[in-house]
């Protein structure tokens, strides 16, 4: 089926520098059918709430047909949708409602691997001799047995496992049921390009790429080396997984992987779609980043996690992330996001509550890159405190008690009080249960509260939106002045100055030169007097002038 949009909005090759993406966890955001799990026809329903938060458009995580070993990140049929989230029909709704309010819809395309129960690789296991059978990572094992080099899963263990129909390994970067494509093999790659023209045909604006990073492998299978103790973090995996202890100079990143990329924007040209890159590397993945998203024939965006990070960022840390962006992606474009579905939400990671928080959501729809929401920080919601028993991510499983999974931050989103699924569903039991301290925070009840963090989040994306220059212009190099971030965004006929206070004190700015005017008091932005700018604990300071 083909959507047409006659909307103005669907003919802007540029819309998305710059926009406001919320991300929607399927199976966590509404259940139209009672089976206690989220669903297409659910986001249907709450389009409308969508659009009134003044967000560019929605990035909708895997609802392919799939085993759920990783939850829909193990496919086993892309052109499909997992009957627990309804049908392509359910499917082409959600594109013509959200269209309906001017809002794009970008879904979650994973290609670095499918499911061990996708046909493709079925086939591929039989034999060493079939159509497919190059379109998997195979190798032998070394003379005494073991898997082929050193490379390890980000779930834990080894990146090999062993098929005895084949007598060989298979690569897994992640869990062992998620053999990895081999990019190499150019059949691979046409049938990922027609994929996305599949659904793009089928309306969609653009993709999230997972782990775009991942797509290729170095050929020869060399062995990562040793990470040094020093730079080893826990940004992509938890600092209980080895993982962390190698560089992976050979298991991603790989050169080959721009030529793919290459492909795929010329794919999605035609359709003024866009794609943003998820980029897993804890040591490179600003450069990447840059790598990725340089020029007009690669990525359009791309996000990496620093601002993601386990500790609450400061200025300085601000300040220079953004300075590294400049340095290594003066051309290209970042997309940027405190939350999403697999980290520790970022009001509990970061503990920020009130003030903070407010500030946080006002100084994001001021940096110079895109922005990714994820369902339930516009309410302000802490992570979930998941028991063991009720567990279903299979990282948490594999890790607890030291690192407790993902599934804190995945649990059902909560539309209101009135019973104990909040809203999400009629089930007598949720695929994971709802969060009692949730509750109190459902979006009616939010709504209905004019000091709740929903409307600054209006706020805020509307201040965005209102102005090409934070949405698209340029951005002054950053200082940093007891605590406070400063900063200037310029478009063509407006500036924009930003300063952001991180701290609990209260500090004395000098007040900038010009005809500056307070853009929006609701976003508690200081005004200068008397000469100096007073800013309090954790507040921001907004101000514009015109340049013509």
């Amino acid at each position: 089926m083909n959507v047409q949009i006659s909307d103005s909005f669907s003919r802007d090759p540029d819309w998305w520098r710059g926009a406001v993406i919320y991300q929607i966890y399927p199976r966590s955001y509404q259940d139209s059918s009672g089976d206690g799990i989220g669903d297409l026809a659910g986001i249907v329903k709450r389009l409308p709430y969508i659009a009134s938060l003044g967000v560019d458009a929605i990035w909708i995580s895997p609802f392919f047909t799939s085993p759920m070993n990783d939850f829909g990140y193990d496919v086993s049929d892309y052109r499909d949708v997992d009957p627990m989230f309804g049908t392509l029909s359910d499917f082409d709704a959600v594109i013509e409602t959200a269209h309906a309010h001017g809002v794009k819809v970008m879904i979650d395309l994973v290609m670095s691997h499918t499911s061990d129960q996708h046909p493709w690789f079925k086939e591929s296991k039989a034999s060493k001799d079939n159509d497919k059978s190059n379109w998997y990572v195979w190798a032998d094992a070394k003379p005494d047995g073991t898997p082929p080099n050193n490379w390890l899963s980000i779930f834990g263990g080894s990146a090999w496992h062993w098929c005895g129909t084949r007598m060989q390994y298979y690569l897994h970067n992640f869990l062992t049921s998620q053999p990895d494509l081999n990019f190499h093999e150019p059949a691979v790659q046409q049938a990922l390009l027609d994929v996305c023209k599949f659904w793009l045909d089928r309306g969609v604006d653009g993709f999230r790429l997972d782990t775009i990073n991942f797509y290729t492998h170095d050929a020869e299978l060399r062995d990562n080396p040793v990470l040094p103790v020093e730079l080893r973090n826990s940004t992509i995996a938890p600092a209980v997984n080895p993982y962390n202890w190698q560089e992976h100079l050979y298991s991603k990143n790989q050169p080959e992987n721009l030529t793919f990329l290459r492909k795929l924007r010329a794919v999605l040209q035609p359709y003024n779609a866009a794609a943003v890159g998820e980029v897993g590397d804890a040591q490179r993945g600003l450069e990447i980043l840059g790598e990725y998203t340089t020029g007009n024939e690669l990525m359009h965006m791309c996000y990496a996690f620093e601002l993601l990070s386990g500790d609450r960022p400061c200025a300085q840390y601000i300040k220079d992330v953004m300075d590294k962006v400049d340095d290594v992606a003066s051309d290209g474009w970042a997309c940027w996001a405190f939350s999403n579905h697999d980290v520790v939400r970022h009001p509990t990671r970061w503990n920020l509550s009130g003030d903070a928080l407010s500030m946080f959501t006002t100084m994001m729809m001021c940096l110079k890159g895109s922005v990714c929401i994820y369902q339930g920080e516009e309410l302000g919601l802490q992570e979930a405190d998941v028991a063991f028993e009720d567990l279903q991510d299979p990282y948490g499983i594999e890790f607890w008690p030291d690192f407790k999974g993902r599934d804190g931050c995945r649990t059902p989103m909560v539309w209101e009080k009135s019973n104990q699924n909040g809203g999400f569903s009629d089930s007598d039991k949720t695929w994971l249960p709802v969060s009692p301290d949730h509750l109190g925070l459902s979006v009616a009840q939010s709504e209905a509260d004019e000091n709740s963090i929903i409307h600054h989040y209006r706020r805020a994306i509307a201040l965005r939106q209102s102005h090409d220059a934070l949405k698209s212009g340029t951005c002054s190099p950053m200082s940093v002045s007891d605590g406070c971030l400063i900063f200037t965004r310029a478009g063509a006929e407006e500036e924009i100055y930003c300063a952001f206070n991180l701290t609990d004190d209260t500090v004395a700015l000098d007040v900038p030169t010009g005809d500056w005017q307070v853009i929006d008091t609701t976003l508690n932005s200081a005004a200068p007097a008397g000469g100096k700018l007073n800013l309090g604990p954790w507040q921001p300071c907004i101000l514009h002038r015109k340049l013509t």
